[in-house]
């Protein structure tokens, strides 16, 4: 099968298109052809190794472990392994694996869900990774509630534009914060007020928040913490910055150390990839509440670009490959 492999860490010059074995599959395994796969800012830091905490995590100390990059994916069930029974051969299934560059994906089971009835695999294929990270920070690291002001910082990105409408099906009062281009978006998404940070700042203490999440990942924890009502909750999804070693975690631990001895909550999110969530999501976007917001589709061989597309921080929503 052909997949995008890469053997070193480094730019998306290391990554090439390759023929492979296609993936075994176990007992409690799931193997889909794939039809479509999504770019994510984890993707790119696998590719590259960075920071390097990753690799002292078990991605691979010298070299990436799993060699084919891609995390989320959307296709028909194949074939299934001898103790899986939730799926069958020609189900179509969304959800999170590791190699989704790829024609093929094996993994377990529980890391799939039916895809939602509507939706394109390419939109499927947007969903599980981003927007499971928006909803984990906004419900379990935000507890968001009916009626709260609710501030998302880089609203227009891959899980920006999922916070946007998740915060509004959970019935918050939205803003958006982004760029002039991308202003029209995040208000057609459903935003109720939106944010250009190149003109203003939302940290000018005109207006205050009740949750504030960050998915931009380079704002300084006083700056971020201005913004906040007086027993306000931050919530910080990845980031970028903070050195070789720890990158976006170094803001997240800090957020974790000073939320003790603060009015504030500071939360960090670190997200978990359930499969009981994309159930969770695969209702509100049959329920006509959420929709994934794809920015450029690319083939197989167009991952590299793609890539690069990521990084210049251009794209509204995700980004998608085409297999």
């Amino acid at each position: 099968m052909k997949a995008i492999v890469h053997d070193t860490y480094g730019s998306s010059d290391v990554l090439e298109l390759r023929d492979i074995d296609k993936p075994a599959v176990r007992d409690g395994d799931v193997l889909v052809r794939v039809h479509a796969a999504a770019v994510d800012a984890g993707v790119r830091h696998l590719m590259t190794g960075l920071p390097l905490l990753l690799r002292l995590m078990g991605y691979g100390l010298r070299a990436p472990k799993v060699p084919v990059r891609g995390r989320e994916v959307a296709g028909r069930v194949e074939a299934v392994g001898a103790t899986v029974t939730r799926f069958r051969p020609g189900d179509e299934v969304f959800g999170f694996c590791d190699g989704a560059f790829a024609e093929y994906v094996s993994a377990p089971e529980d890391r799939f869900a039916a895809k939602p009835a509507g939706l394109t695999p390419e939109q499927a294929a947007a969903v599980p990774i981003s927007a499971v990270t928006a909803l984990q920070a906004l419900r379990d690291a935000g507890q968001v509630r009916p009626g709260q002001k609710v501030l998302v910082i880089g609203a227009a990105g891959g899980v920006g534009t999922f916070a946007v409408q998740l915060a509004k099906a959970y019935g918050a009062e939205v803003t958006g914060v982004c760029s002039t281009t991308k202003t029209d978006l995040v208000r057609s998404i459903g935003a109720d007020d939106v944010i250009d940070y190149t003109r203003e700042d939302f940290a000018d203490g005109a207006r205050r928040y009740d949750l504030i999440l960050d998915a931009a990942g380079n704002r300084s924890l006083s700056h971020l913490r201005r913004a906040l009502t007086r027993r306000g909750t931050l919530v910080i999804v990845g980031g970028e910055g903070g050195g070789r070693w720890l990158g976006g975690t170094d803001r997240v631990l800090r957020a974790v150390m000073l939320s003790p001895f603060v009015s504030h909550r500071l939360r960090g999110l670190f997200s978990a990839e359930r499969g009981e969530d994309l159930e969770t999501l695969r209702e509100l976007i049959e329920a006509g509440k959420v929709a994934p917001v794809i920015d450029r589709t690319y083939p197989l061989s167009g991952v590299p670009e793609a890539m690069r597309h990521l990084e210049k921080n251009h794209a509204r929503g995700k980004v998608v490959i085409v297999v």
